[in-house]
């Protein structure tokens, strides 16, 4: 466990790396007594600081929804980011890639919900009575920490690595298609460089969703009417580069583009 004035010393670091774009050594690594509520503590931190700032959330990301990630990381559940309004891309703006450190993109099936949801009692039936739509989604991640050399504790201080996403433009209502038979292809300039399916999030993306929910209620914080929220990864990550066009395809539910220049 850390004091209070090294969590702050540390969300000093990571924001500070976010806006100069120089990454910085993992926490884990020099201070190997950071916990995971240390990590949730700082990523607070900085939130709250863009908060006071004028920022907006607009809904949360769950990290390490695969099985495999959480064997990777050693760790038997997922976590957890805050997307802001200020993150939200469009798929017909071209994104600068300088803008970012190690950027990469990920392959989602986004929720948009129409209703608030429960908090620490939250059911996967509570999640798709509150869930309006499904979107086709690309989520745009990032690390502050160095080379991508992260540990659960690195990346859950860090945002759970977000740095944005888009939403393509088809809206399909849970009842109207299974959430976890969804097959995603993504291309990069025209190749395919990525395919998976959405029971890759925990076998089932709204069980993930229903984690989330629980999981922030510890934090007094609720999943909103309006909120999107993105459960986890359909591919692995792949790297972004400046003049990369990014093309995902949802099997029933659509498409989404992300260019960067």
């Amino acid at each position: 466990m850390l004091s209070d004035a090294l969590r702050t010393e540390l969300a000093d670091e990571l924001a500070r790396a976010e806006s100069e774009r120089v990454a910085i050594a993992p926490l884990a690594e020099r201070y190997p007594e950071i916990d995971v509520v240390d990590a949730y503590e700082i990523q607070l931190i900085n939130i709250t600081r863009r908060l006071k700032d004028g920022a907006r959330v607009v809904g949360h990301k769950v990290g390490l929804s695969s099985k495999a990630m959480q064997q990777m990381m050693g760790v038997e559940e997922p976590d957890y980011g805050h997307l802001l309004a200020e993150m939200e891309l469009r798929e017909n703006v071209p994104v600068d890639a300088s803008r970012f450190l190690l950027p990469r993109v990920e392959v989602e099936v986004g929720f948009v919900l129409g209703a608030d949801l429960p908090g620490a009692d939250c059911t996967e039936a509570d999640v798709l009575a509150a869930t309006v739509a499904y979107a086709p989604a690309i989520e745009l991640i990032d690390s502050r920490i160095a080379d991508w050399r992260i540990g659960l504790c690195d990346t859950i201080s860090d945002n759970a690595s977000s740095a944005g996403y888009v939403l393509g433009a088809q809206r399909v209502a849970p009842a109207e298609i299974d959430v976890t038979a969804i097959d995603a292809e993504l291309t990069r300039n025209g190749e395919v460089v990525a395919r998976g399916c959405s029971d890759a999030v925990l076998g089932d993306p709204v069980i993930a969703v229903a984690w989330l929910a629980r999981k922030v209620a510890s934090f007094g914080v609720r999943l909103k009417a309006g909120d999107v929220v993105l459960p986890g990864s359909c591919t692995r990550a792949i790297d972004a580069r400046p003049g990369d066009a990014f093309h995902a395809e949802f099997a029933g539910l659509g498409s989404v583009r992300l260019h960067f220049v």
